[in-house]
């Protein structure tokens, strides 16, 4: 045999390897199938239902069971006794402890082709767990309603006018399944809170008893007291005769209500208008109030970081600074009373200071000499650095006698010879006398 695994290895590997192949193909589907392997998985915790009527089950069908619309196990089984049906529902044993014996079982379709499925509602902690086997009596469960039998109880006007009513209900739901799915979610709070409305009022019976029960006391115990109701009649009579005192003001008081009652009607119909716009905003809102909780959950975490800085470094601080704040409120009015003046002052100096740096046609770079500038019409701040610069060149020149302005006097020994003859005394004021007796200046003279 070895020797002939050995001739014909490479099919020999191939033979194993289509039938290890086919052993997990074979596994996934039935693992899929939810079949439970006795030495792999754990067995079912099994917990039977007792409905008048299982139309649609099938066992095997991946039918499951379902609490809070989270699966907890399958559909087994379907068993006749004594004209009820008995459901199996297969647990899994991590959900073996949900279901009490007082657990309630809705037998409900989970699509038009009667894809079963059944609603378990697990019971109260109060009550002990249900074994294994136990049974949900009928009373506790409830099966699913088919349409022909809630269309065999109408007549035949009645089926017309149901039909003309789903086929219109079908036209106008038409594309807004996800509208109708938000408004029967938004429903589900109501019906809580009726529901638990209607527990309040089941739990009032023992106080509504005690109730009568002490008003009939009152009554026995007012039968006793028949000086004090005459007080109390004789007191209400005062009361009333002193009603009919005030006739006049009463008579002014109905005469007023008509304006009153304009005035509300007016201010109805404002709330009437106000009504109407309130949709819109409360639609345009929507978005908003929807993003409220991401945004909360964004912020949380810098409001528990911001939280130990508050309580514990800024709310110190606060208190500290309390007593401060209250010396400097004083100071604070007083500077709110001067600062309109004080603002005017800033803007005339403001002012004013634009009028001196206002330059109209002027650069940023300096001009090459005072013509230019001339031409450039240079602001006033411009201006004023030339004054400075001729005010220090002008006082410079100044002694114990007064300034003097810098000049420059230049002419040729014929033009000042001219002068001294045209003037003499030009001559001894200026010294040319010497300049033109000099050889080295004037050497032809």
């Amino acid at each position: 045999m070895m020797t002939a695994i050995r001739k014909n290895l490479a099919d020999f590997l191939a033979i194993v390897a289509v039938v290890v192949a086919g052993l997990g193909i074979g596994a996934y589907i039935l693992a899929n199938q939810r079949l439970r392997f006795p030495l792999v998985e754990e067995p079912f915790y099994t917990v039977k239902a007792e409905l008048p009527d299982a139309q649609a089950v099938t066992p095997g069908q991946g039918q499951t069971v379902v609490t809070a619309g989270v699966r907890i196990g399958d559909i087994g089984k379907v068993e006749l006794e004594d004209g009820r049906a008995i459901v199996e529902m297969q647990i899994d044993q991590e959900f073996k402890d949900v279901v009490h014996t007082d657990a309630s079982a809705l037998l409900r379709p989970r699509t038009g082709l009667k894809d079963m499925f059944i609603e378990l509602d697990p019971g109260t902690k109060a009550a002990p767990v249900m074994k294994k086997n136990g049974v949900i009596p009928v009373e506790n469960t409830a099966p699913d309603v088919d349409a022909d039998e809630i269309l065999s109880a109408l007549d035949g006007d009645t089926r017309a006018y149901l039909q003309l009513l789903i086929n219109g209900a079908g036209k106008g739901l038409k594309g807004r399944g996800n509208d109708l799915r938000e408004v029967l979610a938004r429903l589900g709070p109501l019906h809580r809170d009726l529901a638990r409305v209607n527990g309040a009022f089941a739990s009032r019976r023992r106080e509504l008893a005690r109730l009568i029960h002490n008003y009939g006391s009152s009554v026995t115990e007012l039968s006793k007291r028949d000086r004090e109701l005459s007080t109390l009649v004789e007191a209400q009579s005062q009361a009333l005769e002193r009603w009919a005192s005030e006739d006049q003001n009463v008579s002014l008081a109905v005469a007023r209500l008509p304006g009153t009652l304009r005035t509300v009607q007016s201010a109805l119909k404002k709330v009437n208008q106000l009504g109407q716009e309130i949709p819109p905003g409360l639609n345009a809102m929507r978005p908003v109030v929807r993003q409220l909780h991401l945004t909360n959950l964004q912020v949380r975490p810098f409001a528990r970081e911001a939280m130990p800085i508050l309580r514990d470094r800024v709310r110190p601080f606060v208190r500290v600074a309390r007593p401060y704040v209250r010396n400097v409120r004083p100071a604070a009015r007083n500077l709110a009373n001067a600062s309109p003046d004080v603002r005017e002052a800033f803007r005339g100096i403001n002012r004013f200071f634009n009028m001196g740096a206002y330059n109209p046609n002027g650069r940023e770079e300096l001009p090459a000499d005072f013509e230019a500038a001339r031409q450039r019409d240079e602001g006033l701040l411009f201006w004023l650095g030339w004054v400075a610069q001729n005010t220090n060149s002008l006082f410079s020149t100044g002694d114990a006698g007064g300034p003097y302005r810098r000049i420059i006097a230049m002419g040729s020994c014929s033009t000042l010879q001219a002068l001294v003859n045209l003037e003499p005394a030009a001559g001894v004021v200026l010294n040319l006398n010497q300049v033109l007796a000099s050889q080295g200046l004037c050497p032809s003279s």
